[in-house]
């Protein structure tokens, strides 16, 4: 997990999950505790994550200082559509080889 003193200039990607409904959420920010208030506290209903309150932080990795990088990860991994996937990657969490393999093998398509 991220410490409080992460990069300000880094992308990462952030993997939330709420145990009430069992659903993950994954999104990318250069703030993930800033993004984690956000999605903990909606100014509208209607969104995705409103209606799975609340959200908790199980997995967070950085991508780069480049955004477009950051977008290409993060759909890479909501086009896997796969909840083993998810898990796979919440289990890799303290393995930054692992997450340094992921994002290079990604950004190569």
């Amino acid at each position: 997990m991220l410490s409080p003193f992460f990069l300000a200039d880094m992308f990462y990607i952030y993997i939330l999950y709420s145990k009430k409904n069992e659903k993950f959420y994954i999104g990318y920010s250069q703030n993930v505790f800033k993004r984690l208030r956000e999605h903990n506290n909606p100014r509208t209903k209607s969104k995705f994550t409103a209606k799975y309150l609340p959200w908790n932080l199980v997995c967070d990795f950085a991508v780069s200082d480049s955004r477009s990088d950051a977008v290409k990860v993060e759909r890479f991994i909501k086009k896997q559509k796969s909840k083993q996937f998810i898990q796979k990657l919440i289990k890799q969490k303290n393995n930054q080889e692992y997450f340094n393999e992921l994002i290079t093998s990604i950004l190569k398509k």
